[in-house]
């Protein structure tokens, strides 16, 4: 009885031992199961080098653009069958080649002009584009075709089939020219100032007109500059034409403007006034010019400007 109970105990913890270890030997027996391999990363595909990316500006390097002076641009040796794929080549897609591109556009310009005359509305369009492009290299290349359009064409640029255009153009110029990249901006300068140079005064000066009183501080200050530049170069015939007072008042407006280049560009323009306005009046006749610009600013100018303009003169 007793014993036979001990006996069962004994019998049954020895079959869960045994039971136990045959477990044991089967798990051990079993093939490891691997774990599942893990995605690699796909690879991005990279751009291929040369090629235009308006949306990938690190394709290629700016650097690679030669700035070319225009002394240094050779004539074509056949320009007519040249010329045929001017517009194409503008249109690429590859913005190197848009940049050699404009670069045959200044040679054409430079060297066989009339040929550009009857695609020159088409070119402005493709320049102002060009000076839009987020590429300074590009946009650089653009405004040094402008320059040498400037001096190609010079008053035919503001006769009616191109007037839209240059509007266009002439604001992007004064914006390109008010910008903080330094080698953008410097050439933008030069060719508003090739632009006063080359283009007729007095057209030019009622384009820029609207532009003195742009909302841009900057871009009032660089139209400021190019009015004035363009007003020192006026006759006295051209300045009456224009309007006098028109001009006085245009000059009074900026003596008062944020920016010390706009205000600096409104002096200049009161003393380019005041020495045609006065250039019939008695030369020996003690402090005649003085009293006939006093009376001309206090008839034609508001209270304070007319005092300034007065001041400006008679500290000359």
């Amino acid at each position: 009885t007793i014993s036979q109970i001990i006996n069962l105990s004994l019998s049954f913890e020895f079959s869960k031992k045994i039971l136990s270890m045959a477990l044991r030997n089967i798990e051990n027996a079993l093939p490891i199961s691997q774990e599942r391999p893990k995605k690699l990363a796909k690879l991005s595909k990279q751009p291929e080098i040369g090629l235009n990316d308006e949306n990938n500006p690190v394709a290629v390097p700016e650097s690679i653009v030669e700035y070319v002076a225009s002394e240094n641009l050779e004539p074509f040796s056949d320009p007519e069958s040249s010329v045929q794929r001017l517009l194409e080549e503008l249109a690429s897609k590859d913005w190197i080649k848009v940049c050699e591109s404009l670069n045959n556009t200044r040679r054409f310009a430079i060297h066989h002009s009339s040929l550009l005359l009857p695609i020159l509305e088409k070119l402005i369009v493709v320049m102002v584009k060009a000076m839009k492009n987020p590429r300074s290299a590009l946009c650089k290349t653009s405004i040094m075709t402008c320059s040498d359009i400037f001096i190609a064409y010079g008053e035919k640029l503001l006769e009616g089939p191109h007037l839209k255009s240059m509007d266009d153009l002439l604001l992007q110029l004064l914006m390109k020219a008010s910008q903080d990249k330094k080698f953008v901006c410097e050439e933008a300068d030069k060719a508003l100032n090739t632009m006063v140079n080359s283009v007729a005064r007095l057209p030019l000066l009622r384009k820029l007109q609207s532009y003195v009183r742009h909302s841009n501080p900057r871009v009032r200050a660089k139209a400021a500059v190019s009015t004035s530049n363009c007003v020192s170069k006026l006759e006295l015939n051209e300045m009456e034409e224009f309007g006098m007072v028109l001009l006085a008042q245009m000059a009074a407006d900026l003596l008062s403007d944020k920016l010390p280049e706009a205000r600096e560009a409104a002096r200049s323009m009161v003393n380019s006034v005041f020495q045609k306005f006065t250039w019939n009046e008695e030369e020996d006749k003690e402090g005649s010019k003085q009293e006939a610009w006093k009376k001309f600013c206090e008839k034609n100018v508001t209270g304070l400007n007319a005092q300034a303009m007065i001041k400006i003169v008679s500290s000359q």
